[in-house]
């Protein structure tokens, strides 16, 4: 060693000749991950109301269909400008809304 830095010379070191023992393959073990429970947003009450909006929106709907006239030639305005499909049809379809918007913001 003491020739090498004399020398100004680097020694160069191989581990080509060198064998490496083989280690058995066995899978990593992965850590489980830790399921935090969080609360659910919405309680079952507040299911409950949501439920009876979508209720009341799908009746106001089924109010709302329909007006199909039964000749081609004929136009009739009680058919299609109906109280049902002008007034209670879309009353019920508010209505399903606001009961939406108060089962979202009701608390549990």
């Amino acid at each position: 060693m003491s020739e090498d830095k004399k020398s100004g010379k680097k020694k160069i070191v191989t581990t080509a000749g060198k064998k490496k023992k083989a280690s058995p393959a066995r899978p990593k073990r992965r850590k489980r991950a830790v399921k935090v429970k969080e609360p659910m947003l919405f309680g079952k009450e507040n299911f409950k109301w949501m439920l009876a909006g979508v209720g009341l929106i799908a009746i106001g709907l089924f109010f709302m269909m329909g007006g199909n006239m039964p000749s081609s030639d004929v136009w009739d305005e009680s058919i299609i400008y109906s109280h049902r499909r002008i007034t209670i049809g879309p009353f019920f379809i508010l209505a399903g809304l606001i009961l939406q918007f108060f089962a979202i913001f009701k608390k549990k």
